[in-house]
């Protein structure tokens, strides 16, 4: 029964606080590491909202880029026309 009681008290006064200072530093990271996702979903709720204009930039984008395709096009053919004629 002796025995029983010292393994008690082993138990208790260091194993026990082994394991306290441990899950510390198991749950003191945890915690910061729940801090950063909360503060990424945040972000990524606001990001969110701030995509709801993309389609019309980009109709507009797509508009630039066909003008500027058809400039580039005209252009080309003019410099061809200039170096054909100066035998280039």
């Amino acid at each position: 029964m002796i025995l029983w009681w010292v393994g008690d008290l082993i138990l208790v006064f260091a194993v026990l606080p082994i394991v306290v200072v441990l899950m510390k530093r198991i749950v003191t990271p945890v915690d910061r590491i729940r801090a950063a996702v909360d503060e990424i979903l945040h972000d990524g709720v606001v990001l969110t909202g701030k995509l709801d204009n993309v389609p019309e930039l980009l109709a507009v984008t797509d508009g630039a880029v066909k003008q500027i395709a058809i400039g580039a096009t005209e252009y080309v053919k003019r410099v061809g026309h200039l170096l054909g004629a100066l035998g280039v």
